[in-house]
């Protein structure tokens, strides 16, 4: 957290190298690989005159608080939380971890992504909906516009029909006062014709 998406703000990282960065990381998340599992649990023991284990620079040295593994062969989710100087398992038994100081899940999702269809580690909000990938973002993006787009459309529609019916409605207000005069008319040439055979109409 705070620091640039971009190595010098113009590279891709391929690294994160923390004495260059000034800037621990609040998590880290290590993909489990059966050469270095015993290493990346915490059961391997150093040996005399050997560098730290990773699980040790992780707990002792950097003290990132919280060490996320994840086995992507059996997709088992395993976390560690640092509290009093070493690292406490978690319980991921819903296949997620709540992150406090992120106030954000990181949890195991199954979908499809950059075209594979199996589980991901995948962040999640407080509610846990999903945080959008930035194509996912791309794509709500573009259904909205089309919503918008159709939603127009839809009012242009309905104007027009009640521009339409208001047309309609004049034009039988029209037919309904000519249907009267037309009455009228009989009713007048029906009057003439009996007042012309003696027959008083009124």
């Amino acid at each position: 957290m705070g620091v640039d998406r971009l190595y010098n703000q113009q590279d891709s990282r391929l690294s994160y190298v923390v004495w260059d960065e000034q800037v621990t990381p609040i998590i880290v998340v290590e993909l489990l690989s059966p050469g270095t599992e015993k290493e990346d649990l915490g059961e391997k023991v150093r040996k005399i005159n050997q560098p730290p284990t990773k699980w040790e620079v992780y707990e002792q040295i950097l003290k990132i608080p919280y060490y996320i593994v994840y086995d992507r062969y059996t997709d088992k989710l395993i976390a560690f939380e640092l509290t009093r100087r070493s690292y406490h398992e978690l319980d991921v038994s819903e296949g997620k971890v709540w992150i406090e100081s992120l106030q954000m899940y990181l949890g195991v999702w199954h979908g499809r992504y950059k075209g594979l269809t199996r589980e991901w580690l995948r962040w999640l909000d407080a509610n846990q909906n999903l945080i959008p990938l930035p194509e996912e973002k791309l794509l709500v993006e573009e259904r909205r516009a089309e919503n918008a787009e159709l939603r127009a459309e839809n009012a242009e529609l309905r104007a027009e029909n009640a521009e339409l019916r208001a047309e309609n409605a004049e034009l039988r207000a029209e037919n309904a006062k000519q249907e009267a005069l037309t009455q009228r008319q009989r009713a007048e040439n029906l009057a003439q014709q009996l007042r012309a055979l003696g027959i008083d109409v009124d």
